[in-house]
């Protein structure tokens, strides 16, 4: 790895631990273009915005699953891809595209999605990009069929090609969006640090901790708290900073409700002390967004984020905070308790029970759990399954389930409170 690559790699945590000294959020879109030179007219642009922000590339959906020919195929006939597709291109191409941003004003993070990412992982150390995201839960148990001891196998090994790389290397959990539209917050804070534990131990050395925005304000800032309070315990030995992301879920397809979401994610982030926003775009609904689309979103969030009023005392956010911090605990060591290698200890949980994602299909995952939003707007457990918790939230009972026919009405909640909040009430 050359000098400008080393310094790249260290950029990344650095940046944002000093733009938060400075009282200033991140913005990062979640960005990637096919071509070469799309993709650094992307880069460029966003570089040159007036706030805080930090470049993305996000793989192409054929580097996801390791077809490396098809994207050259696509892109020789003409056609777009949904994200570039690093391992396809030539190295010394990529690295010309990249040759403008090797210092510390501009840092690079790789979003990838991929189960088995050895082969991005290596093509990441070799151009010195060794900021990217994921984990052996996260980017397993939701959108594929790879078992999981495999993805946690395949996790280990490329934690250890990245550590290997730079010593600055990081990588932020995705656990925090594990269906995040669908999860009761005590499990995504549990897989997130969990993942953050598992790339500990597999060398890395700087972390970052995600938490996708819910249904509930309140809930989410109690949420937040819980995340950093937990985080300072269990991750005393790290660098690590926490990043929100606008709601993953079915998005308002309004312009005028899109952007009040966005609006609303810049200002939790800001009120919570989150050091960085994934930014989701008013074109979410309808297309892949454009360059356009995200700098819009990137200069709107900044902008509101930079002025949002400090939260407000909410009774309802500390009891969430209580609720919250009490479940995470008893999965986080019901979880670490089951075997001293924490990746083992993942496996184990999922073939127990004691970790459960609710409609998720992945045959690691017992699939007992199911969750409700409630009157408040709160996403709940209608049923527990086998983990070890007991929900104490208002009108919960161990055995309520959430009938199959509200599930539609779960996914567009959000759509609804932001396009025609009417509709949003249960």
């Amino acid at each position: 790895m050359d000098v400008g690559a080393l310094t790249m790699s260290g950029s990344f945590q650095r940046f944002v631990r000093r733009s938060a000294a400075q009282g200033k959020l991140v913005v990062q879109p979640r960005m990637g273009f096919g071509r070469v030179d799309d993709m650094q007219a992307g880069l460029s642009a966003v570089a040159s915005l007036p706030c805080p922000v930090i470049g993305t590339i996000t793989l192409d959906s054929y580097t996801r699953v390791g077809d490396y020919l098809s994207p050259l195929h696509v892109l020789a006939r003409g056609e777009p891809l949904n994200g570039f597709p690093i391992v396809s291109h030539d190295v010394e191409v990529i690295r010309g595209m990249l040759a403008n941003w090797t210092g510390e004003s501009f840092p690079i993070q790789v979003r990838h999605g991929t189960a088995r990412p050895q082969h991005v992982f290596h093509r990441l150390a070799e151009l010195g990009l060794v900021a990217t995201e994921g984990g052996p839960v996260s980017y397993c148990m939701p959108y594929g069929r790879e078992p999981l001891r495999s993805a946690v196998n395949a996790w280990a090994e490329s934690c250890r090609i990245l550590a290997g790389a730079s010593e600055h290397a990081h990588i932020e959990s995705f656990g925090g969006c594990l269906l995040g539209q669908l999860c009761p917050p005590s499990l995504l804070l549990t897989v997130s640090l969990l993942e953050a534990l598992f790339f500990l131990k597999h060398g890395i050395g700087s972390v970052s901790l995600s938490y996708a925005q819910g249904t509930s304000p309140s809930q989410d800032r109690g949420a937040l708290c819980a995340l950093r309070l937990l985080a300072g315990e269990y991750l005393r030995d790290c660098d690590w900073h926490v990043v929100i992301y606008t709601y993953m879920g079915v998005f308002p397809a309004t312009e005028t409700g899109a952007m009040q979401l966005i609006v609303d994610s810049a200002c939790l982030a800001r009120q919570t002390a989150c050091e960085r926003l994934i930014v989701k775009t008013v074109a979410e609904s309808r297309q892949i967004p454009s360059l356009e689309d995200n700098l819009q979103a990137l200069q709107l969030s900044a902008r509101h984020a930079a002025t949002a009023r400090p939260a407000q005392d909410d009774a309802a956010s500390d009891a969430y905070f209580e609720e919250i911090l009490a479940e995470t605990r008893v999965l986080l060591e019901a979880t670490l308790n089951l075997h001293e290698d924490v990746g083992e200890a993942l496996i184990l949980a999922f073939r127990y029970g004691v970790l459960d994602i609710p409609f998720c299909l992945h045959a690691d995952n017992a699939g007992l759990t199911r969750t409700f939003i409630d009157s408040a707007g709160a996403m709940r457990w209608a049923n527990q399954g086998k983990m070890p918790i007991r929900p104490s939230g208002p009108g919960l009972s161990a055995g309520r389930q959430a009938p199959s026919e509200q599930l539609y009405q779960m996914l567009h909640y959000m759509l609804n409170k932001y396009d025609y909040p009417s509709r949003a009430q249960w």
